[in-house]
């Protein structure tokens, strides 16, 4: 019994003390370049916006002939003169979702004679389960809409940070929820995923869950200040980092378990919603650690900062 309690202390002190600070230099270079590319990836390669930003028309077919296929389907819609057509399977596997470009809101008739047109090619063995159109108009007001709701949650987090710490502790909040932002729109970027307004609102998700994992270590490195007067910044970082980290395993854990059940058996429709949240989560947590309080060392945060702003 005594020797299982010594292995757990020992344990318990080992994990109090792993060296996050030594590695700030490298992964502050691996998350730069993972910006650039980001950025490089988005100014140059774009997103693949949805039809809420883009604007289309989207169809939900269901096929009762098990012998249709994308291609069957695709083929016959390109024959159709749709603009750019996107097939793919959702859901089952004789569901189908079918995304293009045009959009006919004078003809009361248009989406009949598209199933008409199919109907001649396909045979009658499919149905049509949900049809939305979504005009040029509407489509870049949400654009817009979403651009404006993430810079206004980026806004007031830094106002909220600068208030309740200090304006360092503000920069590096900001940069980490930068990082995460511009981090996960890169993914998005580099593998095509779609953007659409379930996207906005898991961005919008992470900005709020990034905030709170970094302004819960600059609690305790806040504390750790008026505590610790000899310890230098770059160490102390190290301190509070470690004496928060088991609340951020298990944060970050349980999170993880729900969205990995969201995107693996959710549907087609939650799982561009729960991958951008799981990586989300992952940034968060590393930007936290690794983009949040380098910045602190960086501008050389000590007692006197504190002690300064606390008596104005």
């Amino acid at each position: 019994m005594l020797l299982k309690t010594n292995i757990k202390k020992d344990l318990y002190n080992m994990i109090k003390k792993l060296p996050f600070n030594k590695f700030y230099k490298l992964f502050n270079s691996i998350s730069f370049l993972l910006i650039l590319l980001s950025i490089f990836l988005l100014i140059f390669k774009g997103l693949n916006f949805g039809v809420d930003f883009k604007g289309g028309t989207l169809i939900e077919l269901r096929a009762t002939d098990k012998s249709m296929t994308v291609t069957n389907i695709r083929d016959s819609l390109n024959q159709i003169n749709l603009g750019d057509v996107s097939v793919k399977k959702f859901g089952k596997d004789n569901d189908y979702l079918i995304k293009f470009e045009k959009k006919d809101f004078n003809n009361p008739n248009f989406i009949n004679e598209i199933k008409t047109k199919l109907s001649s090619s396909l045979g009658d063995a499919f149905e049509f389960r949900r049809v939305e159109n979504v005009g040029p108009k509407v489509s870049s007001e949400l654009l817009r809409s979403g651009i404006i709701a993430i810079c206004l949650s980026l806004a007031t987090m830094l106002i909220y940070i600068w208030i309740r710490f200090e304006w360092q502790f503000s920069l590096g909040a900001i940069a980490a929820l930068f990082h995460d932002v511009i981090v996960t729109l890169g993914v998005f970027s580099l593998f095509s995923l779609e953007i659409n307004l379930s996207i906005v609102a898991a961005v919008l998700t992470i900005v709020g869950y990034s905030m709170n994992d970094t302004v819960v270590i600059f609690d305790r490195v806040r504390e750790n200040l008026k505590k610790y007067s000899d310890i230098k910044i770059f160490d102390l970082t190290n301190i509070s980092i470690n004496e928060t980290l088991s609340r951020t395993i298990i944060t970050s854990l349980t999170t993880l378990l729900a969205l990995f059940s969201i995107f693996s058996f959710g549907g087609e429709i939650l799982k561009g919603f729960s991958l951008a949240m799981i990586l989300g989560v992952f940034f968060g947590t590393y930007s936290s650690i690794y983009i949040a309080n380098p910045i602190l060392v960086f501008l050389r945060v000590s007692q006197k900062t504190i002690l300064k702003e606390d008596k104005d």
